[in-house]
């Protein structure tokens, strides 16, 4: 019998941030688990993690593929899978470019299970049809969500819903329109999967709306692979002549970098937290993030903060250890998060953590654990201020107290996803044999 084979399609996995570091660990993790051969596809440039020469050795090894994990360059229809916000039709661009882009990688290779883990729907009718596979996904961020919806129907101004969209009326509802057809074919897509598994129960709640599977769909954390951040040691900081205020993500739009700065701006101005500086840490995908960085400075020096705010672009691994190590609070401001893998990490660093009041922050990771508090939660910058001089306010002991809660961070594997379709790998290889 032929040994079954998963492919795993996520271009730019390659981008080791995020969902994107979580990704690479998922076919080692399955093989694992299962107790089976199992070969990953990745696809993407430098999936391997050894192109990008800015990143160092221990990097590459916390975030590379397992071995013997198959790498699918990137394929040129790729760009049209990339969001282009210059561009009306963003979201169906994307899901049209995705179906070429799936197209050529199931040329490249027919797995007998295909998981789709970017949050390409529409590629799983392709290889459950075209290619006879058995095809999972593994979503992270559903490409609509009844949240945008409400955004537009309110017509509330936010990164993807333009202030003259929100300001018109035949704008709003025409968009309204746009995004309930796009969401009734998502759905028809997704509803193609054998197994749903979703990151996250923020997740969970829209794909049941949209995708109406709930017997096939369950919550499946990332495995988040936090060992190398749970040996810093903890200690008291009340000897501290500075304190870290650090954040970790992509320098994509939804971050909302521009509330940090601003709040952390309006801590200043108040005097009352004494010493502090902000370290933006995270990685840049093209150039437009390059530009949004050259932004993100120049309303650091209109603020006057530019002295107390530094940006710390794709660093290698044992930095970013470093400078986790050396914080007091974890950042994070992005609205309706799925997930939150840099907040885990943050977490498990012994950071107290300061997340968004929404998503998958205030569902899943910020909660209380066994009676205790595990970190706070803002929504503007009102908020966010307050809340950073009431963490600052503690006493060391009780700061201590909270950080200790990092023992609630948990790994977790893929295992019920890949142990119910197995069986259909097994099928598959079967009948192909």
């Amino acid at each position: 019998m032929d040994v079954p084979t998963v492919a795993f399609f996520h271009p730019y996995c390659n981008a080791g941030w995020g969902g994107e570091g979580a990704l690479v660990r998922h076919p080692g993790s399955a093989e694992q688990v299962c107790g089976h051969q199992l070969r990953g596809v990745h696809g993407g440039p430098g999936c391997h993690g050894s192109a990008d020469p800015g990143r160092g050795e221990a990097e590459i090894q916390h975030r590379a593929p397992p071995p013997g994990a198959v790498c699918v360059p990137e394929a040129p229809a790729a760009g049209g899978a990339q969001p282009v916000p210059s561009l009306h039709f963003t979201l169906l661009g994307q899901s049209v470019g995705s179906i070429f882009l799936g197209w050529e990688a199931l040329m490249e290779f027919v797995p007998d299970l295909y998981i789709d883990s970017m949050g390409f729907a529409f590629t799983l009718p392709l290889f459950r049809y075209l290619g006879g596979c058995s095809v999972g996904s593994y979503v992270h961020y559903p490409t609509i969500s009844t949240d945008m919806l409400s955004v537009v129907r309110e017509r509330n101004p936010r990164f993807n819903n333009a202030d003259y969209v929100s300001n018109s009326l035949f704008l709003s509802a025409f968009k309204v329109v746009y995004y309930c057809l796009l969401a009734l074919l998502y759905g028809m897509a997704g509803s193609c999967s054998d197994l749903v598994m979703v990151n996250s129960s923020w997740t969970l709640d829209h794909i049941l709306s949209l995708w109406r599977a709930p017997n096939r769909t369950s919550v499946v954390y990332p495995p988040c692979d936090v060992s190398a951040f749970l040996d810093i040691p903890l200690e008291e900081d009340g000897d501290k002549k500075c304190h870290s205020i650090v954040s970790i993500g992509q320098f994509r739009p939804e971050k909302d970098h521009r509330l940090q700065i601003r709040a952390f701006k309006k801590v200043l101005d108040r005097g009352r937290a004494g010493p502090l500086k902000l370290v933006l840490i995270g990685g840049c995908r093209n150039q437009e993030d390059e530009d949004r960085v050259l932004m993100l400075r120049g309303l650091c020096q209109e603020l006057g903060v530019a002295d107390r705010v530094e940006f710390k672009l794709n660093v290698p691994f044992e930095e970013l250890k470093r400078e986790l190590g050396d914080a007091t609070i974890g950042l994070h401001t992005m609205w309706n998060e799925h997930f939150g893998i840099g907040i885990v990490e943050c977490m498990a660093a012994g950071n107290i953590i300061l997340a968004h009041k929404s998503g998958g922050p205030k569902m899943d990771i910020v909660v209380p654990f066994e009676g205790a508090q595990t970190g706070f939660l803002a929504d503007d910058e009102d908020s966010y201020a307050d809340a950073v001089e009431r963490i600052l306010a503690l006493p060391p002991a009780a700061r201590l107290l909270i950080k200790k809660q990092r023992s609630a961070v948990r790994g977790s594997l893929l295992r019920s996803g890949v142990r119910s379709l197995l069986p259909r790998c097994h099928g598959a290889s079967d009948g192909n044999a």
